[in-house]
């Protein structure tokens, strides 16, 4: 197995470090970091990846942060796994190219998954990250909400899973919505899950961490790695004590 991965997050929008609760983009919290040098602050500290969102895009499109990733690039020498707003092929392309080392493709991937398989044999296993934010409804399957996270997608996560990982899927990336930005701690019940239906995936914690035991634990089942959010940027533990899980 690859080793655990550490991705401290920056999410921007407007230019800015935010964090959103719940992905709504009412709720949102700004912080006084300034994106470039947050990133040059995680890769002073040790961070080897970073996990970089750009909201705007994902809201409508057109990926904005090329002039940050040629920043980080030149400044760094930190992996950026990088998404928001990916509609097309080129879109991919222009990210890569721009010095992203993976796409994160988010919601084109419920949308339209044979598209999204085709890029991962084209560009290559490693070059895509599968983004699926869940949510389980009263049955107790995992839905995959679209449209704002207002409407259950026909798909599940069970059933696209799958399907990525039979198209040569590596890393998948899951948000349990309801804990994303709650501080909550991540739910293990859905990663154990993923570990069951989908063993050849390398799945990457995501949403309401909030202890350094978050971070074991997520290693501890089996995940390949955990994005790191809100509590890093409030303190509650450091880079360096995560990274030393």
């Amino acid at each position: 197995m690859s080793a655990f991965i550490v991705y401290p997050a920056i999410d921007v929008r407007e230019g800015r470090v935010v964090r959103l609760a719940q992905g709504d983009y009412e709720r949102e919290t700004r912080y006084a970091d300034e994106p470039l040098l947050l990133a040059q602050s995680y890769a002073a500290q040790g961070a080897e990846w970073l996990h970089l969102v750009d909201l705007d895009a994902a809201r409508a499109g057109g990926y904005t942060l090329a002039p940050l990733l040629a920043g980080i690039a030149a400044s760094t020498s930190l992996k950026v796994q990088t998404g928001g707003g990916v509609r097309s092929r080129d879109d991919v392309a222009a990210i890569l190219d721009a010095g992203a080392t993976r796409v994160v493709v988010g919601s084109l991937s419920v949308r339209e998954p044979a598209q999204v398989a085709a890029w991962i044999s084209g560009f290559g296993a490693d070059r895509i990250t599968v983004a699926l934010d869940t949510r389980q409804d009263l049955a107790g399957r995992w839905c995959l909400p679209v449209h704002g996270w207002t409407e259950p997608a026909e798909a599940g996560l069970d059933e696209l899973a799958v399907r990525f990982a039979d198209a040569g899927l590596q890393h998948l990336l899951s948000t349990d919505i309801a804990r994303d930005g709650m501080l909550g701690g991540p739910n293990l019940a859905l990663y154990s899950h993923l570990q069951q239906t989908s063993p050849n995936l390398q799945v990457q914690a995501s949403g309401g961490v909030r202890a350094v035991q978050d971070v074991r634990d997520a290693s501890a089942l089996g995940c390949a790695g955990i994005v790191l959010g809100r509590a890093l940027l409030e303190g509650r533990f450091t880079l360096a004590e995560a990274l030393a899980c």
